[in-house]
């Protein structure tokens, strides 16, 4: 391995590992909202995500965006596509909810049947799309990838000086679109008379209730809540490689779920945390050694950090966090 080539992209890779934590980071956010408040592992929010990237696609299909438009229509298109995309995510997370967990909450089911449960109605999702994608492209199940137009055309956005780094018009979007929705997230949870309410129910569910917080509400506002940055983070994924599939959400899901538990899952701070450092940790065990074990990276770095940090690097649950 050439060490003088590795040295000299180290700026090149920490600003890949940001971008790609980033996409992590706010997909974690709906894992660690949901088990902040009900301590469920929403093993079907992978398919959240996944819903959102077609209907990034859906969008600019029913629009006709295509590469080249003007400033004015690319905006448009990107902003629309976003709405689109932060709707049907948190309807589908919403939906999830209403139909799968909410009678087993009614039922008094076990932690392992709501569980199941998620990893059911993932499954359920993940077919469905792959038959659709059957019938409208005609192609074999579990074989096809399909395209997004590339609205924003990437561009040198500046050079950063003394490293010669060129920062891409997209990443800049990915990275500080991220943020801002996270820091919104942030605030609106602890600045929030919503907000103080998602707290108290996730410190305390019984003695919020007595405290005249509608628990049922709470509950369907995280899904929505999380559903909607999924939506976010599928229009961010799609801007940086324009494609989606009907299992696309797997992965993702994996690794957005292992950056909540990185950060510490039940604390919005530590999502963002986890996932920029997971996506960092990657690029560059990546260039350190084969690529194809990008995956494995990430999940040993999870054991190490575990082995030394059960609940995470920050570790606060969201009924205690504080702003």
């Amino acid at each position: 391995m050439d060490f003088d080539a590795l040295i000299s992209g180290l700026d090149r890779h920490t600003l890949d590992g940001i971008t790609r934590g980033s996409i992590y980071a706010l997909v974690a956010l709906g894992y660690t909202m949901v088990y902040g408040v009900m301590k469920l592992i929403n093993f079907a929010h992978s398919e959240v995500f996944m819903v959102g990237t077609w209907a990034v696609l859906g969008t600019y299909t029913v629009i006709g965006a295509t590469a080249g438009m003007g400033a004015g229509m690319v905006i448009a298109a990107t902003v629309l596509a976003l709405l689109v995309a932060m709707l049907a995510s948190a309807g589908t997370a919403l939906a999830v909810e209403r139909i799968a967990y909410r009678p087993l909450r009614k039922k008094g089911a076990p932690p392992l049947i709501f569980l199941i449960t998620g990893i059911g109605c993932s499954m359920v999702l993940v077919e469905t799309f792959g038959q659709l994608l059957r019938f409208f492209f005609g192609q074999p199940f579990g074989r096809v990838t399909v395209n997004i137009p590339s609205v924003l055309e990437t561009k040198t956005l500046f050079t950063i000086p003394g490293v010669d780094l060129a920062v891409s018009n997209t990443r800049v979007l990915i990275i500080v679109g991220a943020i801002v929705m996270m820091l919104a997230l942030d605030t609106f949870v602890n600045k929030s008379r919503l907000g103080r309410g998602v707290r108290a129910v996730a410190q305390d569910p019984d003695t919020a209730s007595l405290m005249g917080v509608n628990q049922e509400r709470v509950i369907m506002l995280v899904f929505v809540l999380g559903g909607a940055m999924a939506g976010v983070a599928a229009l961010l994924y799609t801007v940086q490689y324009d494609i989606t599939k009907f299992d696309i959400g797997f992965i993702i899901g994996l690794k957005a779920f292992t950056a909540a538990v990185l950060g510490g899952i039940g604390n919005l701070r530590g999502a963002l945390v986890g996932g920029l450092f997971l996506g960092i940790v990657e690029v560059y065990a990546s260039a350190v050694w084969d690529s194809s074990w990008t995956n494995v990276y990430a999940f040993v770095v999870l054991v190490v950090v575990l082995m030394f940090r059960p609940t995470g690097l920050l570790g606060e649950s969201l009924g205690k966090a504080r702003a």
